[in-house]
Protein backbone atom coordinates (compact mmCIF):
# COMPACT_ATOMS: atom_id res chain seq x y z
CA UNK A 1 0.00 0.00 0.00
CA UNK A 2 3.00 2.25 0.67
CA UNK A 3 4.09 2.06 -3.07
CA UNK A 4 0.44 2.74 -4.28
CA UNK A 5 0.84 5.92 -1.79
CA UNK A 6 3.89 7.14 -3.34
CA UNK A 7 2.64 6.63 -6.97
CA UNK A 8 -0.61 8.28 -6.14
CA UNK A 9 1.51 11.51 -4.83
CA UNK A 10 3.56 11.82 -6.95
CA UNK A 11 0.71 11.37 -10.10
CA UNK A 12 -1.00 13.84 -8.47
CA UNK A 13 1.42 16.27 -7.54
CA UNK A 14 3.00 15.89 -11.36
CA UNK A 15 -0.74 16.80 -12.63
CA UNK A 16 -1.31 19.43 -10.83
CA UNK A 17 2.11 20.92 -11.00
CA UNK A 18 2.16 20.58 -14.84
CA UNK A 19 -0.90 22.20 -15.30
CA UNK A 20 -0.83 24.95 -12.60
CA UNK A 21 2.51 26.00 -14.51
CA UNK A 22 0.37 25.87 -17.40
CA UNK A 23 -1.57 29.33 -16.18
CA UNK A 24 1.76 30.94 -16.36
CA UNK A 25 3.80 29.79 -19.00
CA UNK A 26 1.19 28.15 -21.69
CA UNK A 27 3.42 25.39 -22.48
CA UNK A 28 0.36 22.87 -23.67
CA UNK A 29 -1.84 24.24 -25.99
CA UNK A 30 -5.29 24.05 -24.95
CA UNK A 31 -7.95 24.77 -27.33
CA UNK A 32 -10.61 26.98 -26.49
CA UNK A 33 -14.03 25.58 -24.93
CA UNK A 34 -17.57 25.89 -26.79
CA UNK A 35 -20.65 27.25 -24.49
CA UNK A 36 -20.79 28.41 -20.92
CA UNK A 37 -17.26 26.95 -20.74
CA UNK A 38 -16.02 29.58 -22.67
CA UNK A 39 -17.51 32.26 -21.01
CA UNK A 40 -16.17 30.73 -17.44
CA UNK A 41 -12.57 30.26 -18.60
CA UNK A 42 -13.08 34.18 -19.84
CA UNK A 43 -14.47 35.39 -16.75
CA UNK A 44 -10.97 33.76 -15.05
CA UNK A 45 -9.10 34.98 -17.57
CA UNK A 46 -10.07 38.31 -17.21
CA UNK A 47 -10.21 38.57 -13.82
CA UNK A 48 -6.28 37.31 -13.48
CA UNK A 49 -8.15 35.05 -11.31
CA UNK A 50 -6.77 32.33 -13.42
CA UNK A 51 -3.15 32.91 -11.81
CA UNK A 52 -4.39 32.71 -8.09
CA UNK A 53 -6.07 28.94 -9.00
CA UNK A 54 -2.26 28.13 -11.11
CA UNK A 55 -0.57 29.51 -8.20
CA UNK A 56 -2.53 27.25 -5.60
CA UNK A 57 -2.18 24.02 -8.00
CA UNK A 58 1.59 24.61 -8.10
CA UNK A 59 2.17 25.04 -4.28
CA UNK A 60 0.08 22.23 -3.49
CA UNK A 61 1.07 19.88 -6.45
CA UNK A 62 4.65 20.65 -5.01
CA UNK A 63 3.86 19.70 -1.34
CA UNK A 64 2.38 16.22 -2.16
CA UNK A 65 5.98 15.54 -3.16
CA UNK A 66 7.11 16.04 0.71
CA UNK A 67 5.81 13.49 3.24
CA UNK A 68 5.25 15.90 6.05
CA UNK A 69 3.13 18.57 4.41
CA UNK A 70 1.13 16.00 2.13
CA UNK A 71 -1.91 16.52 4.18
CA UNK A 72 -1.55 20.86 4.01
CA UNK A 73 -1.02 19.93 -0.17
CA UNK A 74 -4.49 17.97 0.03
CA UNK A 75 -6.11 20.81 1.68
CA UNK A 76 -4.89 23.26 -0.79
CA UNK A 77 -5.66 21.38 -3.81
CA UNK A 78 -9.37 20.23 -2.09
CA UNK A 79 -11.50 22.94 -3.47
CA UNK A 80 -9.56 23.04 -6.63
CA UNK A 81 -10.27 19.68 -7.45
CA UNK A 82 -14.18 19.96 -6.67
CA UNK A 83 -14.46 22.99 -9.10
CA UNK A 84 -12.44 20.79 -11.90
CA UNK A 85 -14.91 18.23 -11.43
CA UNK A 86 -17.68 20.31 -11.28
CA UNK A 87 -16.65 22.43 -13.88
CA UNK A 88 -16.14 19.37 -16.61
CA UNK A 89 -19.43 17.68 -15.04
CA UNK A 90 -21.82 20.98 -16.34
CA UNK A 91 -19.97 22.90 -18.69
CA UNK A 92 -16.96 20.57 -20.67
CA UNK A 93 -18.04 16.80 -20.08
CA UNK A 94 -15.13 15.78 -22.19
CA UNK A 95 -12.67 16.18 -19.57
CA UNK A 96 -14.64 14.31 -17.18
CA UNK A 97 -12.88 11.06 -17.05
CA UNK A 98 -9.75 12.53 -16.10
CA UNK A 99 -11.62 14.92 -13.52
CA UNK A 100 -12.26 11.78 -12.07
CA UNK A 101 -9.17 9.86 -11.85
CA UNK A 102 -7.56 12.81 -10.00
CA UNK A 103 -10.71 13.23 -7.36
CA UNK A 104 -10.07 9.29 -7.12
CA UNK A 105 -6.11 9.99 -6.48
CA UNK A 106 -7.30 12.78 -4.16
CA UNK A 107 -9.41 10.72 -2.21
CA UNK A 108 -7.01 7.59 -2.01
CA UNK A 109 -4.29 10.21 -0.20
CA UNK A 110 -7.03 11.48 2.23
CA UNK A 111 -7.69 7.83 3.20
CA UNK A 112 -4.13 7.16 3.39
CA UNK A 113 -3.75 10.15 5.73
CA UNK A 114 -7.24 10.39 7.55
CA UNK A 115 -5.13 10.50 10.68
CA UNK A 116 -4.18 14.64 9.78
CA UNK A 117 -8.15 15.14 9.10
CA UNK A 118 -9.77 13.25 12.15
CA UNK A 119 -9.97 16.34 14.14
CA UNK A 120 -12.33 17.82 11.57
CA UNK A 121 -14.50 15.13 11.82
CA UNK A 122 -14.35 13.79 15.32
CA UNK A 123 -17.08 13.93 17.66
CA UNK A 124 -17.21 16.41 20.70
CA UNK A 125 -18.14 14.12 24.12
CA UNK A 126 -18.67 15.53 27.51
CA UNK A 127 -20.34 18.83 28.52
CA UNK A 128 -21.12 22.01 26.65
CA UNK A 129 -18.09 23.22 27.85
CA UNK A 130 -15.84 22.49 24.64
CA UNK A 131 -12.42 24.69 26.67
CA UNK A 132 -9.58 22.54 27.85
CA UNK A 133 -9.50 21.58 31.17
CA UNK A 134 -6.59 23.62 31.76
CA UNK A 135 -8.64 27.08 30.68
CA UNK A 136 -11.71 25.96 32.54
CA UNK A 137 -9.72 25.15 35.79
CA UNK A 138 -8.04 28.50 35.21
CA UNK A 139 -11.19 30.84 34.55
CA UNK A 140 -12.89 28.80 38.04
CA UNK A 141 -9.74 29.92 40.27
CA UNK A 142 -10.23 33.73 38.44
CA UNK A 143 -14.07 33.99 39.63
CA UNK A 144 -13.08 33.08 43.06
Amino acid sequence: MNIATVIARGLLGLIFVMFGSNMFLHFIAVPPPEGPARDFMTALSVSHYVYVVGAVQVVGGLLLFTVRWVPLGLTLLGPVIVNIVCFHALMAPAGLPMAIIVAALALFLLWRHRGSFSGLVKAQSGSADTRPQSITATASTARS
